[in-house]
């Protein structure tokens, strides 16, 4: 089932295009990274799913609603935690968990929120007293309230310390579980990376990649990075032989390391196999994938 789709997708402001014919499909059940620099359209594209603003040009549906005429129905099974969320400073935790609850006619349980969001201790102080990460962590709270089929996140893990960023994920990956969609739009590409099943990226307004995050990695070329640590610098004969594998993208060496791109992982093998061949005493090696950083550099200029 699709969760969210958009076609041509269009917004102005002025003479700013924000939004520019985009076109995309989020499965339901999955976790979806929307991703861009900054000023790229990210968080227009999520106020227009909500309807918080309208566009000039193209349609949406959202868990197979139109926002433009059935808003109010997707906010009520749609859990939000917005960029730059601001609590009630003269309201406790517990508090902002309980008009959050009567505002949607739900039955959660506020301790129990406040404690899988790891605010259990401060569910009584007023949230003027809490941190950058707390009010975070309060927000992400809010946001779970009704058990939503869709949740959004823009930029959940702001202020967050390593603790909280742990518990995050493992939030995120319950909420799939329990087959909600969630939108995780974020700067910090390796937290993205380690919840998200696919992943859109923006520049500019435009769509310039959408996809499973494994086939925009394999998009990029240099589908694997070789390191391997040798004892001393390897002959010329060796790296030109490395060089003429045909897994082999590309090589160099300093004195202690040779550092190898391949277009395909199993040419690892081949690549170790020629250095010992031609002598090369091999201490060590290690291989990296393409990281999402690389598949966002490729498809992203500044």
């Amino acid at each position: 089932m699709t969760a969210l789709t958009t076609t041509d997708l269009t917004k102005r402001y002025g003479s700013t295009t924000a939004i520019d014919s985009v076109s995309l499909t989020v499965d339901s059940g999955t976790v979806f990274g929307l991703l861009g620099p900054n000023g790229a359209g990210k968080s227009t594209l999520i106020d227009l799913l909500l309807d918080f603003v309208r566009p000039d040009a193209g349609t949406a549906t959202v868990l197979g609603l139109d926002p433009r005429t059935d808003a109010v129905e997707i906010r009520r099974r749609t859990g939000v935690l917005p960029d730059g969320f601001a609590a009630y400073p003269h309201l406790t935790g517990e508090e902002h968990l309980a008009f959050t609850i009567e505002m949607h006619d739900a039955d959660d349980d506020p301790a129990a929120l406040l404690e899988r969001v790891g605010l259990a201790d401060a569910a009584s102080r007023p949230a003027a007293e809490y941190s950058t990460g707390m009010t975070q962590r309060l927000g992400l709270a809010m946001a779970l309230v009704g058990d939503p089929d869709l949740l959004v996140l823009d930029e959940p893990s702001a202020g967050l310390d390593p603790n909280g960023v742990t518990r995050l994920r493992e939030i995120v990956r319950t909420e799939r579980e329990r087959g909600a969609t969630v939108v995780f739009s974020s700067h910090v590409l390796p937290q993205v990376e380690a919840v998200c099943d696919d992943v859109a990226i923006v520049d500019d307004g435009r769509l310039v990649a959408e996809g499973p995050l494994e086939e925009l990695r394999a998009g990029t070329g240099d589908a694997t990075r070789l390191t391997v640590r040798v004892t001393a610098p390897p002959p010329s004969t060796a790296l030109e032989a490395v060089r003429a594998l045909p897994a082999v993208d590309a090589a160099s060496a300093n004195e202690e390391t040779l550092e190898v791109s391949l277009t395909d992982s199993a040419g690892r093998t081949p690549v170790l196999t020629t250095l010992d061949d031609h002598g090369v005493d091999v201490v060590d090696f290690e291989t990296e994938s393409n990281t999402l950083a690389d598949v966002f550099a490729h498809h992203v200029t500044e």
